[in-house]
């Protein structure tokens, strides 16, 4: 998607740098376009990206709700005239910006830029519909050939026959072929039927719809752009893998970067599953010889044998037996690669849209194999099994054990990078999520450049030498919520039957009137709290997974009485503003499991290199979290409401004072009988809901 100007206007001359003394003027005239109104620490934000970027520094920018941090990086981003590349976390935030936040910021500062920059917005190709396969088929996994999903799937009749049918019509019609440009959306296993992965595509200059394809077209369209717009996952492929994926960029703008740790985690860590090594199986029969096909069918089952009686938990090493059925795989998987580089045509009507499909699947489970046969220092593997779905749900995995070194190396050293969230000072502190995203303590400059200060060495050793602001929020906090813990509790267990919690959740929803967003730091707690007071109170309590997480804040936004209970995805990214969100609760410290083996892993490392683990991961985890759930009751300037903690450890701990440092500055109590008076006056005063 991108701006109508796909070709310079008359006006416009070549990019050149505006001054960062005009960044004000700019600035206004943005947020003027917007019909919104300067705030300092919008303003203050401006200044420092662009002096930033002016000085070849990093930044991290913690810019609290209301903010207007988007306008606040896209002036200067635009004032400073090279391409700039945005990431963000969230399908949401890259729609704003595409959609609302660049065509007003573009219009408003054409007069001054001379020239209108064009932008784009650019995935991964397995979010974009395959034309060869709309219209060609999809390789089976089952049997020879090619195949018909609508008829394999039951027909036309079925949901799944159904969905692809649409799919088919809607790439006749679809300008991007975007799947989220498709509503109503398909399920996954829809998708999947007309999409490929890039290791699957035959590529532009070998497809027959090479020149029309949508995926190839969106990288066209960045190529040209002065702003793309993209996600976390697409930045992690471009540092981890070497091969770029992303035009060359001068300026890049990492916004929820609070999230950007876990999004490289998730794209640098492998699976072996009994599934994977099944489809490979399948895939290679088509056109691999017998010896190999018969070698990674063998090697399938030794690894399913194994796994089914594999023990969940985190492998120092591989053990002996586990590791021959990996070897097993990789060697297998090996001698497939090699067979399918050597055989043609079995009689197939689209040879190398099958030989493409099987060669991914062999190249992953080699690749996948090899790095578990390795045995990294700097990796971490273990079983992670899930009985709910049955047989055949163990599987092997494998994950850096931090990637802090991996964004240092590929992130910093080719252009300015500036990071920014509403929640990156945990403790009051910026170094440890600093230290997290690859940016070392020792590196510091300070927080405001000074007129006397020394220019940073830059350079290919250069470390990467950074700044840390904190721009505040328009709102006041401590006036317009209460931070209250529930000092009388008992510390929770294991089990997430606490009666003392549910009776005083109960008595907080009662004072409030509903109007209760409950997180909770684990599903099972979050449906034993639900289960028990939809039988003692008169409230619609809605639970996540009992319908879409969007239509549920739909309803919970439309009907003051109810409340909506729910885990980690609820934490982050819920904006409900209005009456209809005043009582935000925890049910306890969102600590991650003690069993979790990346996190148990990472903690013990920092431990034998003489640190505090428990500091460094464990309380850094779950203070990120809080502070992104807290967020979710002052939305606007005009919203009142209390955050409630049901963990006395937050006031009884020594640890309690970084959690409550890590979340807005709200009024501090432990009084429940304020607590409920503060309640019960903020509900008799709030205006009416209205419907969304």
């Amino acid at each position: 998607m991108t701006n109508d100007s796909s070709s310079p206007q008359p006006d416009d001359e070549a990019p050149v740098a505006v001054p960062a003394s005009r960044i004000p003027e700019l600035l206004h005239a943005a947020v003027t376009a917007v019909g919104g109104v300067e705030r300092p620490g919008q303003i203050t934000m401006a200044e420092a990206v662009a002096a930033a970027v002016d000085n070849d520094e990093h930044l991290l920018v913690q810019a609290g709700t209301g903010t207007g941090k988007s306008l606040a990086y896209l002036v200067p981003a635009l004032a400073h005239g090279d391409r700039v590349v945005v990431a963000t976390a969230t399908l949401a935030l890259q729609r704003q910006l595409v959609e609302r936040d660049l065509p007003r910021t573009v219009d408003a500062l054409h007069p001054v830029l001379r020239r209108r920059p064009l932008y784009a917005m650019l995935k991964g190709r397995s979010n974009y519909l395959c034309l060869h396969r709309a219209n060609e088929g999809t390789p089976s996994d089952e049997g020879e050939g090619l195949f018909d999903p609508v008829e394999v799937m039951g027909g036309p009749t079925g949901k799944l026959g159904q969905d692809v049918l649409r799919l088919r019509d809607w790439a006749d019609e679809t300008e991007t072929g975007d799947r989220d440009d498709l509503s109503p959306g398909v399920s996954d296993k829809a998708w999947a039927q007309l999409a490929v992965t890039s290791k699957e595509c035959l590529g532009a200059s070998r497809c027959a719809y090479g020149q029309e394809c949508f995926a190839e077209k969106a990288r066209e369209k960045a190529k040209l752009a002065d702003v793309v717009v993209t996600n976390h996952a697409m930045l992690a492929i471009d540092a981890i893998e070497g091969a770029p994926v992303l035009p060359e960029h001068g300026l890049l703008i990492i916004d929820e970067a609070h999230e950007l740790v876990n999004r490289v985690t998730g794209a640098a860590t492998a699976e072996l599953t009994v599934n994977a090594v099944n489809r490979a199986v399948r895939r290679a029969a088509k056109l691999a010889n017998e010896k190999s096909v018969d070698a990674l069918q063998a090697a399938a089952e030794n690894f399913h044998g194994l796994m089914e009686t594999a023990q969940a938990g985190r492998l120092e090493e591989l053990p002996e037996y586990l590791a021959y059925a990996v070897a097993g795989i990789r060697d297998a998987s090996r001698q497939v690669i090699t067979s399918l580089g050597e055989t043609r045509d079995k009689g197939l009507t689209d040879e190398d849209a099958v030989r493409k499909q099987a060669m991914a699947s062999a190249e992953t489970l080699h690749e996948t194999a090899d790095r578990l046969l390795t045995e990294s220092e700097w990796d971490v593997i273990w079983v992670e099994r899930s009985d709910r779905f049955g047989m055949g749900t163990a599987s092997l995995r494998v994950a850096p054990l931090s990637v802090s070194g991996l964004l240092r190396e590929n992130l910093y050293k080719e252009r300015s990078v500036v990071l920014t969230s509403a929640t990156l000072k945990l403790g009051g502190d910026f170094n440890g999520v600093a230290a997290s995203l690859g940016l070392p303590g020792e590196s510091r400059l300070p927080d405001v450049r000074s007129s006397a200060e020394p220019e940073v060495e830059v350079g290919e050793d250069a470390p990467p030498y950074w700044r840390g602001i904190d721009v505040g929020s328009p709102f006041s906090y401590p006036k317009q919520g209460i931070l209250y813990v529930a000092k009388h509790l008992a510390d929770p267990g294991r089990d997430p039957e606490r009666p003392d919690m549910l009776d005083e959740l109960a008595e907080l929803i009662g004072a409030a009137g509903g109007r209760t967003l409950g997180l909770f730091s684990s599903m099972r707690g979050a449906q034993t709290a639900a289960e028990a007071l939809r039988e003692r109170l008169d409230n619609r309590i809605l639970l996540q997974g009992e319908d879409t997480l969007g239509e549920l804040i739909r309803e919970f936004a439309s009907d003051a009485s109810s409340c909506l209970f729910g885990t980690l995805s609820l934490w982050q990214g819920v904006d409900v503003p209005g009456s209809a969100c005043q009582l935000v609760v925890m049910d306890r410290i969102p600590f991650p499991r003690p069993d979790d083996p990346l996190m148990s892993a990472r903690q013990k490392d920092v431990e034998q290199r003489g640190g505090n683990g428990f500091m460094a991961v464990a309380a850094t985890h779950a203070a990120l979290l809080m502070a992104q759930g807290a967020g979710r009751l002052v939305r606007a300037a005009d919203d009142r409401g209390v955050v409630a903690v049901l963990d006395p450890r937050v006031e009884t701990k020594r640890y309690g004072g970084f959690f409550r440092s890590s979340m807005p500055n709200f009024w501090y109590t432990t009084d429940r009988n304020q607590v409920r008076r503060s309640l019960a006056a903020i509900d008799a005063s709030a205006p009416p809901v209205k419907p969304r």
